[in-house]
């Protein structure tokens, strides 16, 4: 899929993914009732967006350099017991650089059932970032992921080359980021939306898509905010308001939005002056 200005990119942040909901053994615990191993590694390695988290772990998306060593040590010595601290501890491994013991990890904690885990390791694989690349392999692991509930394996999907690895499939990934959306993935809304909008993988809606731009762009969406401005300023799938539109597009482009920026500019200035040979010499401003 050809994304816009908020594009998805395969996530290969060595450490940072999500994982479904599974409650199994110490995984649903509160911390207190864990191990001090446990809760020792989560308090230094856990990834703030992954299901398998006890809500009273607050998780850091970079684990400080002067906590990887200690990190390490503890989560080495949970992860017998806990899925959950095998990802930590290949979140350790790769903040220390030792990317095959990082690998080696995820693939153990992917086969326990960590989706976070898979999401790292098809990263990897989809990149060719420590392991010969093979995007049929991220591929199924993105899937099983996303059929799990974890919104960044869908939204991967979207991000792998169209015909790389396995075939894609458009209906199915449609169907796995309307899960995601669901779960109010700002992101997989913005993706399902332009799916939508384009009639891939599905009927074309542009009342659906723009219901889903909307519910992105509440959540400060950049791409979703773009996208509401052309909807509302074409009247496309709801009314027409080109005032409206405006603002949707001054939050897009603070945000750092491209398109919004280029549209605010065609508004201020919609004339196009060009010399006989279709050269522009300047634009009419209002």
């Amino acid at each position: 899929m050809i994304n816009r200005s908020g594009a998805v990119s395969i996530a290969c942040t060595l450490g940072i993914g999500l994982s479904a909901l599974a409650c199994a053994s110490l995984h649903c615990l509160p911390a207190h009732a864990q191990s001090a191993d446990l809760v020792l590694c989560d308090r230094l390695a856990a990834d703030p967006t992954d299901p398998d988290k006890p809500t009273d772990v607050v998780g850091t998306r970079e684990i400080a350099r002067s906590d990887v060593a200690t990190a390490i040590k503890f989560c080495r010595t949970a992860s017998a017991a806990s899925r959950r601290a095998l990802y930590e501890l290949g979140r350790a491994f790769a903040a220390n650089q030792q990317l095959p013991e990082a690998i080696s990890a995820y693939r153990r904690a992917a086969d326990r059932g960590s989706t976070a885990a898979m999401v790292e390791l098809g990263a990897l694989l989809a990149t060719g970032s420590g392991v010969p690349k093979d995007q049929t392999q991220a591929r199924k692991l993105f899937e099983r992921a996303a059929e799990a509930g974890n919104p960044r394996g869908a939204l991967n999907l979207t991000a792998l080359p169209e015909g790389g690895g396995a075939p894609s499939d458009p209906a199915r990934t449609r169907a796995l980021l309307a899960r995601a959306a669901e779960a109010n993935s700002a992101e997989a809304q913005y993706q399902l939306g332009l799916m939508t909008a384009d009639g891939v993988g599905g009927p074309k809606d542009d009342v659906a898509a723009r219901a889903l731009f909307e519910r992105a762009a509440a959540q400060s969406h950049p791409g979703a905010l773009e996208r509401m401005g052309e909807f509302a300023q074409s009247g496309r799938g709801g009314p027409q308001d080109s005032s409206i539109a405006k603002a949707y597009y001054e939050k897009a482009a603070a945000l750092g939005n491209e398109d919004a920026k280029a549209a605010l500019k065609r508004a201020q200035c919609p004339f196009v002056i060009k010399d006989k040979r279709g050269n522009v010499v300047t634009n009419l401003c209002f």
